[in-house]
């Protein structure tokens, strides 16, 4: 286009006669090549007629000449090749001839004015015939599509931006398809010296031989920019999520909650890559931006006991380490998910809107059934972050989230999974599929069908070129971004240990002035676990508190914790005598005590937070009270029967019933 661009000229002046001038100009050039050419021949006639040693000397330069042409056009296409070459021919050889025997002998200005302006006419018409649509199929060696063995097909008049560029490919139609662009892309990228993720093709979704050729000549992502603030500061969770930049310098965002009007639906998000590709930081981003927004809550999940996200916990509702304590918290989102619905639906919601964060003024969103406003309490959008999510799925099955992914999004609720392998050996493929969104930083080759779509890999992405090189580096394909975007590659921001400051302020923030939990949530996840929910606050601070503090109990063994000094010692009993070295048995409770013991061993459980139990987690207290596990798994059975616990996704994991909830 510049080119062209260029031959055409530009039109400063004004009238039809500049116009007209405007509009020659591109084929004003072969006309006065033709003109200089007779000029020169007569010219040459005064110095060389009848000279043998010109007559050698012009032969040998026309041959010479037209040599230097065909050898020059060698990077154009065969057509234009061979006109130049022809050109050039025919004007040399009547130079050379009209130099020897005179421009005025014979034929001689029949030929020049015959021949000359047909080859200026010639290059006219060729002039004529070029438009954007033919001038990208020809370009270096036979041009670009050729090279990379799309013969005939065509590029049109690329579209230029900042650190981009656009251009519309058309395919030979019933020879072609946008598979074999895509099977192409690492060659086009040779041939143009770039990076593997600078080319990308985005397949027009209404043809099978169009589509547009995407480049981004210069890597912006190499110097990382360093996290700066939440984007929006008590803003909704519906606007938009601020976490990085693209690789054309544009920002990089991401919605959770859906929107009717803009026919976005709500979305779960995967995040997947290996050791060192980053995961930590954009983790870090993206939860302080969720904290940042004042109608949402967030529960986490975190088997390395908060190492990286310690300055973030008072902005957390619930937060939890693995193991038992996330399988608690995994059980309560199986019944406030339809606790969640339920309002919602009652008061006229289809799905979350920020609306339904706020006190139910509005007679359209009222439960009452005379129509008028009830009231209330208002609703905040809630993230469920399972971080480390392998260890999880390792200790709770792989369809740990299943049925939560299935069933969440309708209910507010947004799932976020982080690991580092998405494998179907680890991650359940009915929970695979329920989420839709994912943000693919680096990996391994063999991982990169697991992190995206076929399709976005077709159009060009590659996050197994990054491995663990590139920190940061990321695809990100959700609902909201448009779809030409998921083949770019963008980076998140740099998150150095200067922000820690920055992300308590955050937090901090979110405990004072964020959102609440809703009475319909909390008294669901009450009902699950208990104390465990209720007191959460009190064992984020003990698990935040310092170290160093001191206190008389310290001393004490904890097993003797419970014990009054002032106390008699009991009486002795029958067994107490009995050697406890080289028996098998010592002395075993009566069946009464036994059930006492295993009730208060229950009630301990829920003391402690831990509300999902198994014959696994007696194994302790079996020893201590000399019972087998058999034994253990029949009063499971019997408090089950009782209400006192209640059966789980898990085989043999039983969830215990808060003992208000079962009096």
């Amino acid at each position: 286009m510049q080119m062209l661009d260029a031959q055409r000229g530009n039109s400063t002046g004004g009238g039809v006669g500049a116009y007209l001038l405007h509009r020659a100009k591109p084929h004003i050039p072969p006309w006065l090549m033709a003109g200089a050419t007779g000029l020169a021949g007569g010219g040459a006639n005064l110095m060389w007629a009848g000279s043998a040693a010109a007559a050698v000397g012009l032969t040998l330069s026309s041959v010479a000449l037209t040599g230097v042409t065909w050898w020059a056009g060698r990077s154009t296409s065969v057509q234009r090749r061979l006109h130049s070459a022809i050109t050039v021919a025919a004007g040399a050889s009547w130079f050379t001839t009209a130099a020897l025997a005179g421009p005025f002998t014979g034929p001689i200005p029949d030929l020049f004015l015959m021949g000359g302006p047909t080859l200026a006419l010639s290059w006219n018409v060729r002039l004529l015939l070029r438009t954007p649509d033919t001038t990208g199929g020809g370009g270096g060696d036979k041009g670009l599509l050729e090279k990379v063995g799309l013969a005939r097909a065509q590029i049109g008049a690329g579209k230029v931006e900042p650190n981009r560029v656009t251009a519309p490919v058309t395919l030979v139609s019933g020879e072609q398809t946008n598979d074999d662009v895509a099977k192409v892309l690492p060659n086009i990228a040779s041939a143009l010296d770039v990076p593997r993720t600078a080319v990308r093709y985005q397949p027009d979704p209404d043809s099978e031989r169009r589509g547009d050729l995407v480049i981004v000549p210069e890597d912006m992502l190499k110097q990382a920019a360093e996290w700066e603030g939440p984007s929006s500061p008590g803003g909704s969770i519906a606007e938009p999520l601020v976490i990085g930049r693209y690789d054309d310098g544009s920002p990089m965002y991401l919605w959770l909650p859906g929107d009717p009007k803009a026919k976005r639906n709500s979305t779960h998000l995967l995040v997947a890559g290996g050791t060192g590709s980053g995961k930590g930081d954009l983790a870090l981003n993206l939860q302080a931006e969720i904290m940042s927004r004042r109608d949402v809550i967030v529960w986490f999940s975190d088997p390395k006991m908060f190492q990286d996200f310690r300055p973030l916990l008072p902005g957390y509702d619930w937060a939890v380490e693995g193991g038992a304590p996330t399988e608690g918290m995994v059980e309560s989102l199986k019944v406030v998910i339809p606790a969640r619905t339920r309002w919602l639906g009652q008061h006229g919601y289809r799905q979350w809107l920020p609306e339904a964060a706020q006190e139910q003024k509005d007679p359209a969103h009222s439960c009452r059934a005379d129509g008028k406003a009830c009231g209330c309490p208002g609703m905040p959008f809630m993230v469920a972050w399972m971080e480390e999510a392998a260890n999880t799925l390792r200790y709770l099955g792989t369809d740990a989230f299943t049925g939560i992914a299935q069933e969440a999004r309708s209910a507010g609720v947004a799932l976020v999974v982080s690991l580092q392998r998405p494998t179907y050996d680890q991650m359940d493929v009915s929970t695979r599929a329920s989420l839709p969104s994912v943000i693919a930083l680096g990996c391994t080759p063999d991982d990169e069908a697991f992190s995206l779509p076929e399709e976005v890999l077709d159009a060009g992405a590659h996050p197994g070129v990054w491995r663990n090189r590139r920190p940061g580096y990321c695809y990100v394909v959700s609902p909201g971004i448009p779809e030409d975007r998921y083949a770019s590659p963008g980076r998140t921001w740099f998150m150095p240990e200067s922000v820690t400051g920055l992300l308590e302020a955050v937090a901090e923030w979110s405990a004072r002035n964020g959102a609440r939990p809703d009475p319909v949530t909390a008294q669901a996840a009450e009902s699950v676990v208990g104390r465990a929910y209720t007191d959460r606050k009190d064992a984020g601070e003990m698990n935040g508190a310092n170290e160093d503090d001191t206190d008389e109990d310290v001393l004490v063994d904890p097993e003797d914790a419970d014990i009054d000094e002032n106390l008699d010692l009991p009486d002795t009993q029958e067994g107490d005598d009995e050697p406890i070295f080289g028996k098998d048995t010592g002395r075993k409770p009566e069946p009464e005590e036994a059930r006492r013991l295993f009730a208060a061993a229950l009630e301990e459980f829920e003391r402690n937070g831990q509300m999902i139990v198994g014959p696994k987690d007696f194994s302790d207290w079996c020893e201590e009270h000399n019972l087998g596990r058999s034994w253990v798994s029949l009063r499971l059975k019997e408090a089950y029967e009782e209400g006192r616990l209640k059966e789980t996704s898990k085989a043999g994991r039983w969830r215990i019933v808060p003992a208000l909830a079962s009096a």
